[in-house]
């Protein structure tokens, strides 16, 4: 059998498998935002039971199951991270669970049910979820201590490649829907999965392989000095839990506003669920433009650290939250306010999200010592689950056995600002005091 490579090849050059790496992600996240793109509307308008009868849910109901389903992608990293980490590596755990991933889609192409919906959410939940930090920390471990100053690029470009995928993904899917049915809409996205599989199955030769360490990663994790460092790491992201319990609504309360909204754009009406475009529309626009301009322009004023680049963007998820409340008082007094208004939300909050989860995602890595790199990144990731665990908690605990809501019209979106708003500052205050390191793999000369 042919050996893989067990560490990143020497040089100052962009790595070899980058591209395979960067076109598997594209995929994938064309398929996960596509499905993800119509869920609330699908669970709301289109949900059958077994007699072909409907059985669809409550807005409040579909909004508690949209950021549970949302929250378990996001926990089930530390199952994938223990995998990779410890006994398959980085490549195979990918693949196996990409499969999965797969039969995920085909379950909810071809029953509509409420079964259907669980099965499907479930497996490509365990899919999407377990390979989610071994693709971020295998971009990773293509580097080496010679060619690091690369890396925040590439990171940028893995990126740009989730919000292409998603762009695309979230103006396709809703009208595939809408125009073909629920069996389509979700059978397209299954196939860029299967896609995105075969191109990294594709790679396999050109990538650098950092082998599992076994039971070692758990027995350096209980270490005095890892538990030090995770134990910083674990505060940290559960501050940061808040800000994705907002930014995730951009795909449930959001979509559900967006439906009383006047959505009239150079004279085409668009789609709730497409209006979610905007915010990879405008990463692929910030991105660079956070690079090139912004960053540059804070740092006359400030030393720019990651972890002021994270507490700016948190104070600007809070604004957003407060543009969506002002949107909603307007509805709840009669008004059909223009679908411009909650664009505005959305260049606030995706300014937001390049402060928090592009630099992030990077900052998880460099933290992460060399063979915990997947489990790291993993809890970074459940920091995304908790806050999707409390918004759905609040929504299960503020609906009404009629289908309502006890937190109605833009008190809700007025709660989660304040919550921003204070959770800001004492993000701030923990970050002072937070002591930053740096764990890159070595090169094979200096191993």
């Amino acid at each position: 059998m042919r050996r893989y490579r067990s560490f990143p090849l020497p040089g100052p050059g962009l790595p070899p498998g980058l591209p395979y790496i960067i076109g598997n992600e594209a995929a994938e996240r064309f398929s996960y935002y596509g499905m993800r793109a119509i869920l609330v509307v699908y669970m709301t308008q289109y949900l059958m039971d077994a007699a072909g009868r409907p059985d669809t849910m409550s807005e409040t109901q579909a909004q508690a199951y949209f950021h549970l389903f949302v929250s378990a992608t996001y926990f089930t990293p530390l199952l994938g991270a223990l995998l990779a980490d410890g006994f398959l590596g980085k490549y195979r755990t990918i693949i196996l669970l990409s499969l999965v991933y797969c039969a995920g889609h085909l379950a909810l192409a071809m029953d509509d049910t409420r079964s259907g919906i669980l099965v499907g959410q479930a497996l490509i939940a365990f899919g999407a979820g377990g390979i989610k930090p071994c693709v971020s920390s295998h971009v990773g471990d293509q580097f080496s201590v010679h060619n690091r100053h690369l890396l925040e690029r590439v990171y940028g470009w893995f990126y740009l490649a989730i919000n292409l995928g998603a762009l695309v993904s979230m103006l396709v899917t809703p009208w595939l829907l809408v125009r073909f049915g629920a069996a389509v809409a979700f059978g397209v996205p299954g196939v860029l999965m299967a896609v995105a599989t075969t191109l990294f199955w594709l790679g396999r030769w050109q990538f650098a392989h950092v082998p599992p360490a076994g039971l070692g990663v758990l027995r350096e994790a209980l270490q005095a000095r890892e538990l030090s460092r995770l134990g910083q790491l674990v505060v940290l992201y559960g501050l940061i839990a808040i800000f994705w319990s907002l930014f995730d609504q951009t795909g449930s309360s959001w979509v559900l506003q967006a439906a009383k909204l006047d959505r009239e754009i150079a004279g085409h009406e668009i789609l709730p669920s497409q209006i979610q475009a905007a915010n990879p529309l405008l990463i692929l626009l910030l991105v660079p433009l956070f690079g090139r301009v912004v960053y540059p322009a804070l740092e006359r004023w400030m030393s720019l650290t990651s972890l002021r680049k994270i507490g700016l963007g948190m104070a600007l998820a809070a604004a957003s939250f407060a543009v969506v409340a002002m949107i909603q008082n307007a509805v709840d007094h009669g008004a059909r306010p223009s679908i411009a208004w909650q664009l505005l939300a959305y260049l606030l909050l995706t300014s937001a999200e390049v402060m928090v989860s592009v630099t992030g995602l990077e900052f998880a890595y460099t933290q992460a010592p060399l063979t915990m790199k997947s489990l790291v990144m993993a809890f970074y990731m459940a920091s995304v689950a908790l806050g999707n665990v409390f918004t759905s908690g609040i929504n299960f605990l503020i609906s009404t056995p009629d289908g309502g809501s006890r937190l109605a019209g833009a008190a809700y979106f007025w709660f989660f600002c304040v919550l921003m708003a204070v959770t800001v500052l004492v993000f701030a205050a923990y970050a002072r005091r937070y002591r930053a390191g740096s764990y890159l793999q070595p090169d094979r000369a200096d191993a």
